[in-house]
């Protein structure tokens, strides 16, 4: 059976939701009322014009189609995300999912259903509780956009913490799109409106959040959609 984060957060404090999330993002991750609006595969797949499964595809490309070793999910993911992760999941292997909205858990564990290798916990992304190089691979879907720039900082500061050398971290997220783009100055509206934190990554690039004096092994960036997209791996 998929442990839930009840289980797993019963003897340690649980994180309060964060001030930014209350104000910013009540309306698409809080409400019980958003999560079953936003919880529809095709209007994902709207949202991101028709770029989710190319996106998700992306992400899980790098890990391969079958999984092994201990795997970290950053925040919960609208859509079938975390469920096609699972079924690249090789025996042996385990995924962790975090997030510090309980509401989002408890959806997610309706979507998973019971799978002993799955593991979801009540965490903060910027503040984990896991040791040091726990992880094999660490995951990043659509998260740091939704941060201010100092918790996004924090969180990548983590996602390295906890990742085990020569493991990987997977971001996939927004990024400046091509001055010709159909959709830029939309996109501009857009995230400015409902998205204040997202323009921070059309003005800079991923590695300028990571620590000053970290230096990655290996940082490889490829961009999607003319450009709106990007996927960043990080080989720590």
């Amino acid at each position: 059976m998929t442990r839930s984060h009840q289980d797993i957060a019963a003897s340690s404090s649980l994180p309060a939701i964060p001030e930014y999330l209350e104000k910013v993002y009540w309306w698409a991750y809080l409400h019980p009322a958003a999560v079953r609006f936003f919880e529809r595969q095709w209007l994902v797949n709207l949202i991101l014009w028709g770029n989710y499964r190319c996106l998700r595809d992306a992400t899980l490309a790098v890990l391969g189609l079958r999984i092994g070793g201990r795997v970290l999910q950053l925040a919960c993911v609208y859509g079938d995300f975390s469920q096609q992760l699972a079924r690249r999941l090789d025996v042996g292997a385990r995924l962790d999912i975090i997030d510090v909205a309980p509401v989002q858990l408890d959806n997610l564990q309706r979507k998973l259903g019971d799978d002993p290798r799955i593991y979801l916990a009540r965490q903060d992304a910027s503040a984990l509780s896991f040791p040091d190089v726990s992880f094999d691979s660490t995951l990043l879907f659509f998260l740091l956009h939704e941060q201010p720039a100092g918790v996004r900082r924090a969180t990548l500061a983590e996602a390295l913490r906890v990742t085990r050398p020569g493991g990987r971290i997977v971001i996939v997220d927004y990024h400046r799109p091509r001055m010709a783009h159909p959709l830029r100055f939309l996109m501009h509206a857009v995230l400015r409106l409902l998205e204040p934190y997202a323009h921070d990554l059309w003005e800079n690039e991923v590695a300028d959040y990571l620590p000053a004096a970290y230096v990655p092994g290996r940082l490889e960036k490829t961009c999607y959609f003319g450009n709106l997209y990007q996927r960043v791996v990080i080989t720590v």
